[in-house]
């Protein structure tokens, strides 16, 4: 089995064909979920966030078999995941994919589990602590994608979780949790 640094590929990962867009519906409808799950599993194993449809990417290329993925196969591999729920373009030329490997109201729940495991139920913590700091060492939190993190804050903020307080700078918002 082939490896990526520690992740291991999926065996159509060496089969040339799914490199190429394939043209009869049933066959592409296949190849376009086996590209979103290692697209996902990828992107959350490696805690990638986001995806530079012309930038290198690890997965869209295997020199094993000298192959690499158009940039039509590309854009239409993140398009089906954000068709699902599963990324959003982060700009209207679509050049850039936010990977959402947890939809946002599963971060919010993730977020609920770190306040209530860490007894933190009425805490004031900064969004910086809560991506960085030393309790989310070790979870998925930690190293969370700033973008990701405020919209499943706001989510929880609407439903009276939590407040958010803005601070002088990025940096010193602050959370103060009401669970």
């Amino acid at each position: 089995m082939q490896k990526l640094g520690d992740f291991k590929l999926p065996q159509f990962f060496n089969y040339p064909p799914y490199f190429t867009l394939q043209p009869v519906r049933e066959t592409r409808e296949k190849q376009v979920q086996l590209w979103k799950e290692l697209i996902l599993e990828y992107c959350r194993t490696q805690k990638i966030f986001v995806i530079g449809l012309e930038e290198e990417f690890p997965l869209f290329s295997n020199p094993e078999i000298e192959r690499s993925l158009s940039h039509e196969a590309r854009e239409a591999f993140l398009s089906a995941l954000v068709s699902d729920g599963r990324a959003e373009w982060l700009d209207k030329g679509r050049r850039k994919c936010l990977i959402l490997w947890h939809r946002i109201q599963d971060w919010a729940e993730i977020i609920i589990n770190f306040v209530k495991e860490n007894g933190l139920e009425d805490s004031v913590m900064t969004v910086e602590e809560i991506r960085s700091g030393i309790e989310s060492r070790g979870t998925e939190l930690h190293g969370l994608d700033r973008i990701i993190l405020m919209r499943a804050l706001k989510l929880l903020e609407h439903k009276g979780k939590l407040a958010i307080f803005k601070g002088t700078t990025a940096d010193d918002e602050g959370v103060k949790f009401s669970i």
